[in-house]
């Protein structure tokens, strides 16, 4: 019997067609069933899907601070001080006082960092090919295209030009 997410499916019992037929419909379920998978994978191998988020903007931006970090990932601020606390008894991280502004923290990517990272994006990357594996190379990029297109329409911060 098929599985989604761990839960079992069975072939009979099928979504109504209008949801079948909902382009938004089949978004959400696909977007939540990866996140549901990613999130298990991180968890089985030890890791944090949030640690990786964050591991992936210092390594993009060396020095950021706090705030930038939760912006950019949609984190709540208070909630990311504590992950930053982990990531920085684990050896990943830096945190030092922005000389500019003794109220800020400079946030930066430690040579543990880098590799931890490494091994994060292995796990994401695995999880992505096992969830798309119907898809050939041409249908994977053109949805890539599309689904990048969608998100710079609604978040500014997706197109070219984004900040």
């Amino acid at each position: 019997m098929p599985t989604t997410d761990n839960v079992l499916v069975k072939a009979a019992v099928r979504p109504p067609r209008e949801l079948r037929n909902s382009t938004g419909h089949l978004l959400a379920r696909l977007g939540w069933s990866l996140k549901a998978r990613k999130l298990e994978a991180f968890e089985q191998a030890g890791e944090s899907a949030y640690a990786h988020g964050v591991l992936c903007v210092l390594d993009e931006s060396p020095r950021e601070t706090q705030a930038t970090i939760a912006d950019a990932l949609g984190f709540d601020r208070s909630w990311l001080v504590g992950l930053l606390d982990d990531l920085e008894a684990e050896g990943l991280i830096e945190r030092k006082r922005d000389p500019a502004d003794r109220r800020r923290h400079l946030v930066s990517l430690l040579p543990g960092g880098k590799d931890k990272l490494a091994r994060l994006r292995g796990i994401s990357k695995r999880v992505e090919e096992d969830f798309l594996a119907p898809l050939g190379p041409e249908e994977r990029k053109t949805l890539h295209e599309l689904l990048g297109r969608l998100a710079a329409h609604h978040d500014p911060r997706y197109g070219p030009n984004g900040s």
